[in-house]
């Protein structure tokens, strides 16, 4: 979809690179051999990632692994971060096939106070956590940048660290954000197949591909220490969604090599007990190989595992290549005070608490940090 007048463009030429180099990607076309190079290559090449992401590295998942696992060690020591997300409000304007805040959807919408994010963020911060990560549904009325700003600000009584997963802003409103004080911007692409793209967003400002693939470019414009970059691994072909989401944080690395790149690796998850038709399975292993293939190509990037994943697939991958994990999770406005009442975006698969995290962490000789930035 050609990008309104209304939404702001940039400089960029990043998208063309990006989208032309994924659209060329044939994963079927590398062999095991070459796979292996790649695995022990020293500076992993474009075309590395292209092979470690192929089915002929599928076999070499446990040699990955081990590499893998080096290469966090040698970056990130023996610490993986703790965080947990906020939901300040549920109302959307967009049409997203695969979400529960889908504007079609008949849930029950609402927005916290002022108030009332303080309150969920004391109780946040009462867990010992010291980093927060501010959601909301993608709607400019209902949460303009102002009210999330303001979110923002209290967040900073609460928390050293805050990030946003909010709808992609103008460099002016991201600055605002920045102001507040918040640190890191996390945009899902959901899909850098075009076509595909278009279908899984029928309506709404998300439908507007180039508007949201510049959203982490903004946000550096703007000031932001970090950016984080996601697909949803079910939506299309899930290699090639990684091997652009890969290259979009590699390209976006050169140009401002001060940012501070993070991953996250969502799948495909349930809404009120089922996903909708027309998905693609992606299996634990597959999962595996695309966050293996992304620590060694960018082993200094963090990556975030949520709690979409179940509790044995987290616990083993935070020993090889996860940096970040989520604890106490809830996903519904409202949902650490109990006082929202209202339907969460997706099923999650892991609702252990911060303290059960810190055991698991520290049964694995992993060490559990609540801040990682002064």
């Amino acid at each position: 979809m050609i990008q309104p007048d209304t939404m702001e463009t940039i400089s960029s030429d990043l998208m063309e690179r990006v989208l032309s180099l994924a659209g060329a990607y044939d994963a079927g076309t590398w062999t095991q051999a070459q796979a292996r190079r790649a695995i022990h290559s020293a500076q992993k090449s474009v075309s590395d990632f292209a092979a470690l992401l192929s089915p002929a590295a599928a076999p070499l998942l446990e040699e990955m692994a081990r590499a893998a696992q080096i290469e966090t060690r040698r970056y990130f020591g023996n610490s993986v971060s703790l965080f947990t997300p906020i939901y300040i409000s549920n109302h959307c304007e967009n049409q997203c096939v695969y979400c529960g805040f889908n504007a079609r959807n008949r849930v029950r919408r609402t927005r916290l106070t002022a108030s009332g994010i303080e309150n969920e963020m004391r109780l946040i911060a009462e867990s010992g956590l010291k980093e927060i990560l501010i959601l909301t549904g993608e709607s400019r009325v209902k949460s303009d940048a102002r009210y999330i700003g303001d979110a923002c600000e209290i967040a900073r009584k609460y928390f050293r660290a805050v990030g946003v997963e909010v709808y992609p802003m103008d460099i002016a409103d991201y600055a605002r954000l920045h102001r507040g004080g918040a640190d890191f911007v996390t945009v899902f692409q959901e899909t850098y197949d075009p076509e595909r793209y278009g279908e899984v967003h029928p309506g709404g400002r998300k439908r507007v591909f180039p508007y949201r693939f510049n959203a982490q470019e903004r946000a550096l414009i703007a000031g932001f220490r970090g950016v984080g970059f996601a697909a949803l691994f079910g939506l299309a072909d899930f290699r090639k969604d990684a091997f652009a989401t890969g290259l979009h944080a590699h390209f976006i690395q050169k140009k401002y090599p001060h940012a501070e790149i993070s991953f996250s690796c969502p799948r495909l998850r349930p809404i009120r007990g089922r996903i909708a038709p027309g998905f693609f399975r992606v299996s634990e292993s597959e999962l595996l190989q695309v966050i293996c293939a992304y620590r060694l190509f960018m082993p200094f990037a963090n990556i975030t595992l949520s709690s979409r994943e179940g509790a044995h697939f987290r616990d083993n991958v935070a020993g090889i290549a996860a940096t970040k994990i989520s604890a106490g999770v809830s996903v519904a406005v409202g949902g650490h005070s109990g006082t929202g009442g209202n339907d969460g975006q997706f099923e999650i698969d892991d609702a252990r608490s911060v303290d059960e995290i810190r055991r698991m962490l520290a049964s694995r000789n992993l060490q559990a940090v609540m801040s990682d930035y002064l």
